[in-house]
């Protein structure tokens, strides 16, 4: 039975970043405000979540360091990350700088690269970084990691000798790494890799077919590029179907490649679920055990949902309970599956992302107490 809270209902709010137009912790009040518009007396707990994707790294503690960088494109451009010197962890989206956002009107699918992440990491150990936590949702590339290589002095190489131009595409042709000009101190780093998608490399489910469509790939495109993806498992030795390695077109294949290189085995690299680290990090779990509404949202529900995004994160966490989920989306392209009662929020068309926001959390609400009395 739905709990029904005498006095003030304990609503934990915990959404991802509706992409492009809000950030989790915006998501995160802004709902609140909806919710306290129709229950009054709610005791609101807000947990804004990541899974790997936009706005990750700004959820960890630290100083955010902004300088300059590549985009996907090759083009200049900023981005920001987070660096907490007492635990020498940088904490780095690749959406940041390898993300959509900057290329979304002229994808970059087989020419696009990481590089412009690789500047950032290489920064942060200038500064001491001995731990890079990487969000890997949200890229615009399907590179295997070899642009972050690139800007860490290590050059992918044809047959004949000659260095590979930027892209995933051209990693048909890889045979070799230059490695003479290493960034040793950086390449060396432990990794922690936060994966928004449980996808492996290469393969049926893998990074060019399931993520190459969304980054601008034709159907070419994407069999070129799993070819290419194949292509750098073979050079590296690395099992490209293991899960998560398929994240962000493959990055978990070039830094594990390195990191094996340097320390001779591949445990300093870790591929997490995002979701369920951040949801940890957060003690989400114990958050809900007393809540009778639990809300989560993200910009699009869809088939993805399930494979490790926050949304299916949060709805696994609130199973464990006997509380009233809650889902907005701007869209829901799959249904949503829950053994807890669910209400379902669109998002109204309007200009006003906040007052979109806001009205779906009053929506929420409405739901909410619909089902507890229904329920109750």
């Amino acid at each position: 039975m739905t709990r029904i809270t005498q006095g003030s209902p304990t609503v934990v709010i915990a959404p991802d970043a509706f992409k492009g137009t809000a950030s989790a912790q915006q998501a995160a009040s802004w709902l609140a405000d909806g919710i306290t518009s129709v229950i009054h007396n709610a005791n609101i707990i807000t947990v804004p979540m990541a899974d790997g994707g936009e706005g990750t790294s700004s959820l960890f503690e630290g100083e955010r360091i902004t300088l300059p960088t590549t985009d996907a494109a090759g083009r200049l451009t900023e981005a920001t990350y987070t660096f907490d010197a007492e635990t020498e962890t940088a904490y780095i989206d690749v959406a940041a700088a390898t993300g959509m956002p900057a290329v979304k009107d002229n994808p970059v699918a087989m020419t696009g690269d990481t590089y412009g992440t690789g500047v950032l990491i290489a920064d942060a150990e200038t500064r001491g970084a001995r731990r890079i936590v990487l969000g890997l949702g949200g890229s615009a590339t399907v590179d295997g990691g070899t642009g972050i290589l690139v800007a860490l002095g290590i050059n992918p190489l044809n047959a004949a000798g000659y260095n590979l131009p930027p892209g995933g595409g051209a990693l048909v042709d890889l045979a070799d790494f230059d490695t003479a000009k290493m960034n040793i101190p950086a390449a060396s780093m432990e990794w922690i890799l936060l994966a928004d998608a449980l996808v492996p490399a290469t393969g049926e489910r893998g990074a060019a077919r399931i993520f190459g469509p969304q980054k601008g790939a034709s159907e070419e495109d994407v069999e070129k590029l799993d070819r290419a993806l194949a292509q750098l498992c073979e050079v590296t030795g690395v099992d490209g179907s293991r899960p998560g390695y398929g994240a962000a077109g493959g990055i978990a294949v070039g830094l594990s490649w390195v990191s094996k290189l340097l320390h001779g085995t591949e445990e300093h690299v870790r591929v997490l679920p995002g979701a369920q680290v951040m949801a940890q990090a957060n003690d989400l779990a114990d958050k809900v055990t007393t809540a009778s509404l639990v809300v989560t949202g993200e910009g699009r529900f869809d088939s993805q949902t399930a494979e490790g995004k926050v949304v299916k994160t949060v709805l696994d966490v609130v199973s464990r309970t006997d509380a009233v989920a809650a889902v907005v989306s701007g869209s829901f392209e799959a249904e949503v599956e829950s053994t807890n009662p669910v209400v379902a929020v669109t998002l109204q068309e309007l200009n006003d992302v906040q007052e979109q926001i806001t009205r779906a959390g009053a929506e929420v609400a409405a739901g909410y107490l619909k089902i507890s009395t229904t329920q109750g």
